[in-house]
């Protein structure tokens, strides 16, 4: 079952499932309504987490289907118009859905954008699986903002894969300025920090 397939078959338990059905009718056949339904997926099937798929609130998963209904050609223009002009959650859902979308690189600068935000439920859905577009120097620029901001380092996609010496030499200095401010490192960024520092050495 693929990840849209898992989210559609969650939403079937929710009472509003018909309401979703007829969106992702009109969005495949009507693209512009995609706005109006795409705002109110929030009061129409709920903002509740999603039962069998973790991390994932109702609402997220119905603009996320939203989305994958369009016709190919409307959709990254869409993504990016809906991520514009949308309000958290909505820019949050679009994050969480690019990596489920034939965008290819066309969600760059939507990423770019949460992550230059302070909103820490942006940043960890922009370093989501998508963010394997982002080059490697944003990326460890990303990873340290978690660090900075407070977001666990748990919602960073690929994090062990991606790791490396120049993210450790970040690291390291970062916590050198904690330790001069007497401020501890947090927990996780310190147990990365260690084990790159043990890998290298």
């Amino acid at each position: 079952m693929t990840p849209l397939e898992r989210l559609r078959a969650a939403l079937r338990d929710t009472p509003q499932d018909e309401w979703v059905d007829a969106a992702l009718t009109a969005a495949a056949e009507r693209p512009e309504t995609i706005r109006r339904s795409f705002a109110a997926a929030g009061r129409r099937v709920g903002r509740a987490p999603l039962p069998g798929v973790p991390g994932w609130t109702a609402d997220e998963a119905a603009r996320a289907l939203l989305l994958a209904a369009l016709p190919a050609d409307r959709v990254p223009a869409e993504t990016g118009e809906l991520y514009r002009y949308g309000d958290a959650d909505e820019k949050r859902a679009v994050l969480k859905a690019l990596p489920m979308l034939a965008v290819g690189t066309a969600g760059l600068p939507l990423l770019h954008d949460a992550i230059r935000t302070n909103d820490a439920r942006l940043l960890a859905a922009a370093l989501g699986p998508y963010a394997r577009h982002l080059d490697q120097a944003a990326w460890r620029q990303a990873v340290l903002k978690c660090v900075f901001t407070g977001v666990p380092l748990s919602a960073v996609n690929g994090l062990g894969e991606r790791a490396d010496h120049e993210l450790a030499a970040m690291l390291a200095a970062f916590s050198d300025e904690r330790a001069a401010a007497g401020r501890p490192m947090p927990a996780d960024a310190a147990a990365l920090l260690d084990r790159l520092t043990r890998e290298e050495a």
